[in-house]
């Protein structure tokens, strides 16, 4: 035992009046430790608690990142303790410094505030799907400073924080996992009008990713200066990929509009020439 307390007092480097014992890194390697295992039994519980309750995954890996925080800055305030170094004294004696790394580092501090909003007030979740600066984006993980995205085009892009909390960010997946979307398309005057709506609700019920198609709608727009312009509606949870669903239905209208005679209108223009002979 008395060999066992003199490996753990025995220093493994001296500088000047500081010196660190083996009993220090001990200690160190303990608190990361036991702060792993803290984690991972937290992550073990909420998640196991999210499947047998209705609290939700997007508000779930909130909590869970928020108390990530706040146990892996605990612990490292026990171990600038372990070691000799006073926290509060480290804090009082370089506020001079902290000021001045504060201005250096102003647009870091304010992606990190936003980072603590945005997990605190769960208006932007994982999976939701967000339309930032008209680049449609599914939220992957939400960061203390940024966070990870990925676009239509399955590239990954990194967002700080703070562009999200304050910009203009439409979150199609914030009230409901359904969405109605629009697509326009004009026919030429003459055509049946009833005819064309029930052909386009047809082409749209035809989708298998239609979501309650009884929502389905098509509606007579506007009369356009070459064209009869109608509107039809719909509704989907396939939001990211709503791109590829619109195209579908789309070339589901042309088959049936050239089935069934219907020609899809272009800008037209009369000309009209007069003849302006005087008598000699």
């Amino acid at each position: 035992m008395e060999t066992f307390n003199q490996i753990l007092e025995s220093e493994i480097f001296t500088f000047r009046s500081y010196s660190l014992k083996v009993s220090q890194l001990v200690s160190i390697l303990i608190i990361v430790v036991i702060t792993k295992l803290i984690l991972w039994g937290l992550k073990k519980v909420f998640f196991r608690k999210n499947k047998s309750s209705k609290i939700d995954t997007g508000s779930t890996y909130a909590l869970l990142k928020i108390i990530k925080y706040v146990v892996w800055i605990i612990a490292i305030a026990l171990v600038l303790e372990s070691i000799g170094i006073k926290v509060t004294l480290l804090i009082a004696g370089s506020a001079a410094l902290l000021v001045g790394i504060g201005l250096g580092l102003q647009q870091t501090f304010n992606d990190v505030v936003s980072g603590i909003i945005l997990l605190s007030e769960r208006s932007i979740e994982v999976g939701d799907v967000l339309e930032i600066d008209n680049d449609v984006v599914i939220i992957e993980s939400i960061g203390l400073r940024t966070s990870k995205a990925m676009n239509r085009d399955d590239i990954s892009i990194i967002i700080p924080n703070s562009l999200i909390t304050t910009s203009k960010v439409i979150n199609w997946s914030h009230q409901s996992h359904q969405t109605r979307f629009k697509i326009h398309v004009g026919v030429a005057y003459g055509s049946d009008v009833d005819f064309v709506i029930t052909t386009l609700e047809k082409s749209a019920f035809e989708h298998p990713d239609i979501h309650n198609k009884r929502l389905i709608e098509a509606r007579l727009l506007n009369f356009g200066s070459s064209s009869l312009d109608f509107q039809l509606l719909f509704f989907t949870s396939n939001i990211f990929r709503i791109g590829k669903m619109k195209s579908d239905i789309r070339r589901s209208i042309n088959k049936n509009f050239t089935d069934n005679n219907i020609i899809i209108a272009f800008p037209q223009m009369d000309v009209h020439l007069r003849s302006n002979n005087s008598a000699t």
